[in-house]
């Protein structure tokens, strides 16, 4: 391409064009193979990861856009093709995958946290989409890893139709926007890769190799947090993911209901075998308010409090209740839309609640042992 002032301001506009999945510019990513203005029209040569692409019409249409700004541009030429094994390898390499678990590697900043239950049907899967796009709300990057195989259910919590796209061994997986375009949630899960009903009766060692496959391969890129939605219990997946994410935070879903609270103890003194710490207890489905003004504790009360201070004798350190999320008709229904009732509707006071746990998680102070710090001495 002839260095032109016009093909300068063309590459420019190009630079704002960010593929949906990795989050860059495509000028980075190597996808823009010609790009040069003759006259009024813009000859463009984009090339896209694999073909098939699923969001190939998402990328087009933002370099359209883009392009369309310029003032000399009347027409747009646009060719779109497809990467060679080579150019996908030399990608990787740019991005830096090399198929270890990037949350254990020396320097990494990404806050890891596992969203815990003793038993199912706490509400433990929707608390994690709304703490992830609670912190995507407030501009940051989040991973979730729905590790709840047997009964995933994150992909539907956050509306998420399409499947990740496979780029030889690397897994890039749907991305999901904050709305007026903040942070984002990237998203991976077993039920991206079966049919809906088709049930999942895997044994211990598969699930390890799956959630191993879930960390190693996809390529989440820099990302502030990830979440992992736990399946109930402290089965296989809770001690695979104490051996892969030695690191990682638990908090600990329950409901103030007294038979929740018994078998949430059980899953939140596990971390003392794992040694890894319990960062606080969520009480979720708390009483709810009518319309008359009046609160309906339909699940108990105190189940949170009593649970904390069990756990926090049982454990030796203060484990703190962070929130006691009230029942919503709104909840339940953002569920069932795809759309996390942070977004859907934030006004409501369990909104509020799930958005000041996630902020506390997030903005608590990090420890420095072991990590390498960008000085010279």
């Amino acid at each position: 391409m002839q260095k032109t002032p016009e093909n300068e301001r063309l590459e420019a506009v190009l630079a704002t064009v960010i593929d949906p999945e990795l989050r860059l510019p495509i000028t980075e990513l190597g996808m823009v193979e010609r790009a040069e203005l003759v006259g009024s029209t813009a000859s463009i040569s984009i090339l896209l990861t694999i073909e098939g692409c699923p969001l190939r019409g998402t990328i087009e249409k933002d370099v359209r856009t883009a392009v369309s700004a310029l003032d000399k541009v009347q027409d747009i030429d646009l060719t779109v093709g497809y990467m060679t094994p080579e150019q996908r390898a030399e990608l990787r390499q740019k991005l830096g995958h090399t198929r270890q678990n990037p949350f254990t590697q020396p320097g990494s900043l990404t806050r890891v946290y596992a969203i815990a239950s003793g038993k199912g049907g706490v509400g433990k899967s929707s608390v994690t989409a709304n703490l992830a796009a609670a912190c995507a709300s407030a501009g940051m990057t989040v991973g979730i890893i729905d590790a709840d195989v047997h009964g995933f259910s994150i992909p539907g919590l956050l509306g998420i139709t399409e499947g990740p796209t496979r780029m030889d061994d690397m897994i890039l997986p749907p991305v999901v926007e904050a709305p007026k375009g903040k942070g984002a949630i990237k998203v991976i899960s077993i039920g991206m890769f079966v049919k809906p009903d088709q049930p999942v009766a895997w044994r211990g060692p598969m699930l390890h190799r799956a959630l191993e496959q879930f960390l190693t391969d996809v390529h989440f890129g820099q990302i502030d947090v990830l979440l992992l939605d736990l399946p109930p219990g402290t089965g296989d997946i809770a001690i695979s993911m104490a051996q892969l994410l030695p690191q990682a935070e638990i908090l600990l879903v329950s409901t103030p209901q007294l038979a929740a609270v018994d078998v949430a103890q059980r899953a939140g003194t596990l971390s003392i075998q794992t040694e890894q710490k319990l960062v606080g207890v969520l009480e979720n489905m708390a009483a709810m308010q009518l319309p008359d003004g009046t609160t309906l504790p339909l699940f108990g009360e105190g189940g949170g409090a009593q649970l904390t201070q069990s756990l926090s004798q049982a454990l030796g350190y203060e484990v703190p209740l962070l929130g006691s999320v009230p029942l919503e008709l709104a909840l339940r229904q953002g569920g069932d839309t795809g759309t996390p009732l942070v977004w859907g509707a934030p006004e409501t006071s369990a909104a509020q609640v799930l958005t000041q746990v996630a902020h506390h998680i997030t903005h608590r102070p990090r420890g420095l042992a072991g990590q390498s710090l960008p000085v010279n001495l």
